[in-house]
């Protein structure tokens, strides 16, 4: 302990001996006996580590001071933040009082690992011991969700909400629960997350013997269904991915579905919509719709008998957009769809928009295709779920977002239990729940974030900048991550869970390094994950398992022809 910079409960600084080294973010302990109250521990984070000239009063004074015409001496120093004062006596440390470094028991109370009666491991910090996140501010239990900032591409955002997936289901947490849990993870970007089931072909023996200390094995997803949009134009549905042909089931909403459930909505995603004076509009065709429209056959197809009228059949979305759009431009049928109140004006912007996304749903929302085929996502076939979205375009990706999130919401609301827990990953959340401005899926989303915690549905929530998120989803994560951020977006002050030098290191931190802040410790701790051991991408893929998750029906791509005589493309 250093006697010439003042010392806190809180805070201190140390001396680091001639021949050894301190970096940031490790453990270190002392301990005071304080009179009454016995021996105190006061552990702590290294935050600063200074190294200067002893002696030296000038700048030039380090060349005489290299040419050893000038006497001084290198002193290194660290100021250390305090995580713990075991038991509770709030004194500062002792000058001259000896510092060690954190081991074994120490660091675990140092870090409060000691009282995590169920903790996942989530990392190595810098001294190569595993560091943990209490799952009680995951399950519910104390508090739930996580949101993950930084730059696209190097922060590994996904990477992280993937591992720390994989670290929940291998750790042993869930016990008996392990088999029924799932998570339901939503992809943008590219074919890269299809393959969580495939070894991945690059992982080496350091990243197998990190997963090693961190006491989970180095394998795989077991159980992945992939639900991807059909190929646009295909009359078979079949599913539109290229790399994958195993385990993969095409979705798509049938026009009866669209209208029942009052669908229409979600084609409205945007929140300029909920803006528009069309918003009201909005909602009166879709309780229209869900009125009046029938099913006609087996196929999804839809018959739309006005009261009084003939029925006018729609077999595409094309059809279904047509028919409201001869309704709401003749002057006779007008008032009974949208009200006498509306003006044409909103009308037209109504339809605008509307006409604007045939070409984005049509492949998803369909009425033409065979009868019988399984269509829906579920969570219920494998414990990983991933709804590939990337073929399809950002407004039918809103769509798909909204409708899989409320039906997800809804089933857990009507299992009247929490469990098992369902995991949401989603990737650009800045988009689905934007500061400014409402949307469908901005309000499931809230809901998520607000009631979800009590139904089991825990949102692990990516973006690259959480300073456009909406406020109220931040809030109420539990657990916060940063990897690498920009400078501009470290400076706001949604990252005010980040100390100032932990902000300035995000900037340039290294793919793979995370900062991560839990209720329980006051400091934000650096971990480094390991390297996948599943595919993060086609190329990585190893051999196909023996085994993948996929429905009991027929294959859905045996309507292409010489599909049997196809070699995969991995």
């Amino acid at each position: 302990m250093l006697g010439t910079q003042a010392a806190s409960p809180l805070s201190f600084w140390i001396g680091i001996e001639p021949g050894q080294a301190v970096q940031l973010d490790e453990v270190v302990i002392t301990r005071r006996d304080v009179p009454g109250h016995g021996p105190v521990l006061m552990a702590g984070i290294v935050t600063t580590v200074e190294a200067r000239h002893e002696g030296a009063s000038f700048d030039s004074d380090v060349f005489l001071i290299a040419e050893g015409t000038l006497p001084a001496a290198v002193v290194e120093c660290a100021e250390v933040r305090v995580t713990r004062v075991e038991p509770e006596v709030f004194v500062p440390p002792s000058p001259g009082a000896v510092v060690y470094r954190a081991q074994a028991a120490d660091r675990d109370q140092a870090l409060y690992f000691d009282v995590m009666d169920r903790r996942i491991p989530m990392g190595l910090g810098r001294d190569g011991h595993p560091m943990y996140v209490n799952f009680d501010f995951l399950d519910g239990t104390r508090g739930a969700h996580v949101s993950i900032s930084g730059v696209s591409g190097v922060a590994t955002k996904t990477s992280f909400a993937t591992f720390l997936i994989y670290s929940i289901f291998n750790s042993g947490v869930l016990e008996a629960e392990s088999a029924n849990t799932k998570a339901l993870i939503f992809s943008v970007k590219g074919e890269d997350l299809l393959f969580l089931d495939h070894p991945n072909a690059r992982l080496d023996e350091a990243a197998t013997n990190m997963y090693g200390r961190l006491g989970l094995p180095a394998r795989p997803f077991h159980s992945v269904h992939v639900f991807a949009p059909p190929r646009p134009g295909d009359p078979n549905g079949v599913p539109h991915v290229s790399a994958r042909t195993q385990g993969v089931s095409a979705f798509f909403w049938t026009l009866s579905e669209f209208c029942d459930e009052e669908l229409l909505r979600f084609v409205f995603a945007d929140a300029d919509d909920e803006r528009a004076q069309y918003s009201l509009l909005v909602g009166a065709v879709a309780a229209r719709l869900q009125a009046w429209a029938t099913p006609a056959g087996d196929g999804g197809a839809v018959v739309i008998t006005v009261p009084g009228g003939g029925g006018v059949t729609c077999r595409t979305f094309a059809d279904l957009v047509d028919h409201i759009a001869d309704q709401l431009t003749d002057d006779g049928t007008r008032a009974t769809w949208a009200g006498a109140q509306v003006p044409l004006g909103t009308v037209n912007a109504f339809l605008r928009r509307l006409r604007g996304a045939v070409r984005a749903l049509a492949p998803i929302v369909r009425g033409e295709l065979p009868s019988g085929r399984p269509h829906s996502i579920s969570t219920s076939d494998a414990q990983v779920s991933i709804v590939d979205l990337h073929n399809l375009p950002e407004r039918a990706q809103r769509f798909v977002v909204g409708v899989v999130l409320r039906g997800e919401f809804a089933r857990k609301e009507s299992s009247g239990t929490a469990r098992p827990l369902l995991f949401v990953v989603l990737d650009e959340l800045n988009k689905y729940a934007p500061r400014e401005g409402d949307s469908p899926i901005k309000e499931i989303l809230l809901d998520v974030a607000e009631r979800g915690r009590s139904l089991g549905v825990i949102l692990i929530g990516a973006q690259q900048t959480a300073s456009e998120v909406e406020r109220r989803i931040v809030a109420n994560c539990a657990v916060r991550v940063a990897g690498r951020l920009d400078p501009a977006e470290a400076s706001r002050p949604e990252y005010g869970w980040l100390p100032a030098i932990s902000r300035e290191r995000a900037t340039i931190a290294k793919p793979g390094t995370m900062f991560v802040a839990q209720p329980e410790i006051p400091v934000p701790l650096a971990v480094t994950f390991p390297f996948p051991a599943w595919a993060t991408r086609p190329s990585e893929a190893g051999p196909a398992p023996s085994t993948a998750a996929r429905r009991t029906v027929a294959d859905p791509f045996a309507g292409l022809p010489g599909a049997d005589d196809d070699i995969p493309p991995f």
